[in-house]
């Protein structure tokens, strides 16, 4: 007896699978002509019992490839239908009160919100600002993304990092990372901000390219730098140079990103010096801008005490030498506008194939966004529940709930959300032992489907604490459970989106998509807590009522979301209104990366002259 794999079509086209049994005289080939009466293909006399099986799948499974390929090319698509049903997200009068307190702790925060933005709107002040356009001519960095991208419907990320660090504030941590279009293609820019001392790289500045750069990597979107840079920062330069994740890394990912096949444009539209030269030459295609862009190590100061000669920035590192001379760069642009004109003119030659505008138009959730501003709870005990925001977010406030009588302080299901259908985990309560085991079947079920997970975080404030036998082998359960759940969440390869609407502390946060666990986006609420523990609930912890004091001063400080923001722990503070929108976006920019039409990974990346 002997088995080989047919793969056939059918009248219809449809590809299927036959295991045929073959039996003919005890053996599948006749051992004169050795040919397979089967595969027709001849088979050595030595290991019989074998070759025929794995030669047939090898020759059978190389054609299935081929034919799904040419399958996929020719059919159009569209999305299944969905019947999930419409959630109730009505308001009960008993929870008036706590829909009205938390709707004025999120006004006072939207406040916050918007002071903050209209903070880092200024750079690095009036003067910083005169002094680039009018001594320097140049242009603002944000008038530079609107000549370069599409419109201004762009994802800023952490748009409020650097601000009260230890070494002082440096609006948007000096430089301007976000996703926008350009030519219709979703593009990472990172954009370095002159006016914002003078463009000097710190380490919060470093620290904020190279979470541009990961995001750039895990969603494999084009990565175009705007680089206007005067190196390092040196009184910090131990918290910027040494280390991994510091100064060099920046160039290590251009090398690897190259090697994934994802293409990196650079602007020269400033000074680059010092490690700053090192990003347009790097870059698969680069352009320099006529008498405001240079590249160099050293500038003129350094050649002038080094040598004793003097040198014009242009004539060391301007255009005029690296498009004639060294051929650092590839294209020549006399004015800022024209070198835009060159990066659109190469992002439209790469090798993306996108999708026509779909004409579907997806339902608008039944209920207000505004409404969430008082679902966003200003501690946990002021949480309601979870559904009420899902069904604020979802198109036609529509929720397939999956397990909802189990392990119900975890909500989880399906949705669509701007028509992509994804699977939503949100906390609503503690993350039992029956919740955390639901949890991580829900997110083997997304990963089995390829769906994307949306987390929605709001966790319980202190762990849970150990007053008896049961509790502790309660707790103990619990432990292994959610175990399971963190090891299902950091293995599921499919797109992970989280938000924090509530609290993010202990390891409940680790399993519900936290920052280390790397989500490919992370939003906070203004009304968000990052902490170890709430701010609160510090007192089994600390023995004297001192200690309790100080730790949750220290807490309420360093638990705020624009602390964490600050310090990049996210990639930005969203108000609620605007999740669904933020959401929708993300969800088309990770799409993206299907469209790619080459995407194997070379051996190695492009090298300049």
């Amino acid at each position: 007896m002997y088995y080989c794999m047919l793969r056939s079509l059918n009248n219809n086209g449809k590809n299927l699978i036959r295991l045929v049994k073959a039996s003919v005289c005890q053996t599948p080939c006749d051992t004169s002509s050795k040919l397979c009466i089967v595969c027709h293909s001849t088979h050595s006399t030595v290991s019989s019992s074998l070759r025929p099986i794995t030669h047939v799948l090898r020759r059978h499974w190389t054609h299935q490839t081929t034919s799904y390929r040419c399958v996929g090319s020719t059919v159009r698509t569209k999305p299944m239908p969905s019947a999930f049903p419409v959630i109730d997200g009505g308001f009960q009068p008993v929870h008036k009160h706590v829909y009205e307190a938390n709707l004025r702790n999120s006004l006072i925060c939207q406040q916050k919100y918007l002071e903050h933005k209209q903070k880092v709107l200024k750079g690095g002040g009036e003067n910083a600002i005169a002094r680039h356009t009018q001594r320097n001519q140049k242009v603002l960095v944000r008038d530079r993304l609107r000549m370069l991208l599409d419109d201004e419907n762009y994802l800023e990320l952490s748009p409020f990092a650097g601000d009260g660090l230890p070494y002082g504030d440096i609006p948007s941590a000096g430089c301007l990372t976000g996703i926008g279009q350009i030519n219709g293609l979703w593009c990472v820019f990172i954009a370095n901000d002159a006016t914002v001392k003078g463009g000097t790289a710190y380490p919060i500045t470093v620290k904020k390219q190279l979470r541009a750069q990961d995001v750039a990597m895990q969603n494999r979107l084009p990565c175009v730098y705007l680089v206007d840079s005067g190196g390092a920062f040196l009184p910090l330069q131990s918290e910027i140079f040494p280390d991994k994740n510091q100064g060099g890394r920046t160039f290590y990912n251009e090398a690897v990103m190259s090697a994934m096949k994802i293409p990196q444009v650079a602007v020269v539209c400033g000074s680059c010096t010092a490690g700053g030269a090192y990003v347009p030459t790097m870059a698969e295609e680069a352009v320099i801008v006529h008498r405001i862009g240079t590249i160099f190590l050293g500038g003129p100061p350094l050649v002038k005490a080094a040598t004793g000669e003097e040198v014009t920035p242009e004539d060391l590192g301007g255009a005029r030498l690296h498009s004639e001379v060294s051929g650092c760069v590839d294209h020549f642009a006399t004015v800022e506008s024209e070198a835009y004109e060159y990066t659109r003119n190469i992002i439209s030659t790469l090798n993306f194939e996108l999708p026509e505008e779909s004409s579907i138009q997806s339902a608008e959730p039944l209920h207000s966004s505004e409404d969430l501003l008082g679902l966003a709870p200003r501690s946990y005990n002021y949480s309601l529940d979870v559904r009420l925001i899902v069904s604020r977010l979802t198109d036609g406030s529509r929720f397939q709930e999956f397990k909802a009588r189990y392990g119900t302080t975890l909500v989880t299901g399906f949705a669509k959300i701007e028509g992509h259908q994804v699977g939503i985990v949100a906390n609503n309560g503690e993350l039992t032992y029956d919740a955390s085991l639901k949890g991580s079947h829900f997110v083997q079920l997304c990963e089995q489907r390829d769906m994307p997970l949306i987390f929605l975080q709001n966790t319980s404030p202190a762990p849970s604490h150990t007053f008896s036998q049961a509790k502790a082998e309660s707790n103990t359960n619990r432990l292994k459970a959610q175990g399971s759940m963190m090891s299902a969440v950091a293995c599921a390869s499919v797109p992970k989106i989280t938000v924090v609407i509530g609290g993010c502390h202990g390891s409940d946060s680790y399993a519900m998509c936290g920052r280390a666990f790397d989500p490919n986006f992370l939003f906070l609420w203004p009304n968000a807590k990052v902490s170890i523990l709430a701010p609160g609930h510090s007192q089994a912890l600390m023995q004297t009522e001192e200690e309790i004091t100080q730790i949750n001063e220290m807490l309420e400080e360093e638990s705020s979301a624009f602390f964490s923001t600050g310090r990049l722990w996210d990639d930005g503070v969203i108000l609620p209104q605007d999740t669904r929108q933020v959401l929708g976006k993300c969800l088309k920019i990770i799409k993206q990366q299907v469209y790619q039409l080459s995407r194997e990974r070379m051996r190695t990346p492009i090298l300049r002259l």
